[in-house]
């Protein structure tokens, strides 16, 4: 009889703390909190591009009540001011002593080869938005870190498949004077199949094309491919517009005509073309979604950075909600890898180096109203394809 009484006493002390187990479990899965460190370049010349990617990702938390995953959710902004020294700083305060579940962020390569690897050895989740430098996507990747963009060169080789297409015997490239930029030079020749009639670098800077239009003039090629980022391209494609040559010698760019800078080259960017991953057109209801809102809520059109910030916030938020709002990096590191949204670009998956499977597009400038130029999907160059370094990647 007492041993009887002993067990059901014990039975019920082991209930007890099992449900009084359960209720600490609750109180703090209601208390608790994801952090996440937001790293854009947000002062200077560049800022524009920070500020359409941060605006992206804001615009995601939003529409979830400010709860990604059902998580209350905390995003703390830091500007890199594209300096890699400071950005790396910046970093380490952000893991070291905020204590963020995730980082998030990094316009420029620079930035992102200065904080890539102290983040990923700190083991902390890192979705990179827009810059994706080839050893990252190789020899260096890691389990820690998703790409919501594209590795670097993709857009490059998408103008060079776009050219051979055309049939285009004769190329002329042009692009700043730095590694970089000599690096997207080789990438659109990897898949070009013509000639390169001559490649001009230009000194970091320039503003004052008329010399290289002049050589164009004379070689007289097939059509002309231009990396330009920034005011150099906005200057680029000013003097592109002016030269005699438009209308004569088609124009194939990246990162050189987008949404950032068509607010500054207008009808002189009509009928130019760029490469990317997204558009405003691509018919998706997300992609519809982020397009109307993002307008309403900013008053100024989404470009490609804006998009992939969204992503990056839309990714978060179904991966919690798969974990039950659980934000231990194994578990999210599991959910995430299967790449749990749907994407503002439709298809959409990671490749085992973890850099997206994706469509590339050749884009056009259009006028949509008498004030209002976006880039449109005109067709598509390749349907999910991986980057060229994912075979050396070895996670």
């Amino acid at each position: 009889m007492k041993r009887w009484i002993f067990r059901i006493f014990t039975q019920t002390g082991s209930l007890a703390a099992g449900l009084l187990l359960v209720c600490q479990m609750a109180v703090s899965q209601e208390v608790q909190e994801l952090k996440i460190g937001l790293m854009a370049t947000l002062s200077g010349p560049a800022a524009v591009y920070g500020e359409h990617m941060r605006d992206g990702f804001m615009l995601a938390v939003k529409q979830s009540n400010g709860a990604l995953g059902g998580l209350p959710t905390n995003v703390l902004v830091v500007d890199d001011k594209l300096d890699p020294a400071y950005a790396l700083e910046q970093a380490t305060k952000l893991v070291d002593e905020n204590g963020i579940d995730i980082l998030v962020g990094v316009n420029f390569s620079r930035v992102m080869l200065a904080i890539h690897d102290p983040v990923v050895r700190s083991k902390t989740l890192f979705i990179g938005t827009h810059s994706g430098p080839a050893p990252i996507a190789g020899r260096n990747c890691s389990r820690y870190f998703f790409s919501m963009a594209s590795q670097d060169d993709q857009v490059h080789e998408t103008m060079g498949r776009y050219a051979s297409l055309k049939g285009y015997q004769q190329v002329v490239t042009i692009a700043p004077d730095y590694e970089a930029a000599r690096d997207a030079v080789v990438a659109f020749r990897r898949h070009f199949k013509g000639q390169i009639a001559r490649e001009m670098f230009v000194k970091l800077g320039t503003t004052d094309f008329s010399a290289e239009f002049e050589q164009i003039a004379e070689i007289e090629p097939d059509a002309i491919y231009a990396f330009m980022p920034g005011g150099m391209g906005v200057e680029l494609v000013k003097q592109f517009h002016v030269s005699g040559l438009k209308g004569i010698v088609p124009f194939l760019s990246s990162q050189t005509i987008n949404a950032v800078t068509l607010p500054y080259t207008g009808e002189m960017a009509e009928g130019l073309f760029s490469a990317s991953h997204w558009a405003p057109n691509l018919d998706n209801p997300v992609n519809k979604r982020f397009v109307r809102d993002f307008g309403r809520e900013y008053e100024y059109q989404p470009s490609v950075f804006a998009a992939q910030g969204y992503d990056a916030a839309r990714l978060i938020h179904f991966a919690l909600e798969l974990t039950g709002g659980i934000k231990e990096q194994e578990a999210l590191l599991s959910v995430i890898s299967s790449a749990p949204f749907e994407s503002v670009r439709g298809d959409f998956r990671f490749n085992s180096n973890q850099f997206p499977i994706q469509d590339f597009y050749i884009v056009e400038g259009v006028r949509r109203t008498s004030k209002l130029y976006e880039m449109e999907a005109v067709a598509r160059v390749f349907d999910d394809v991986g980057d060229a370094y994912a075979g050396s990647c070895r996670m």
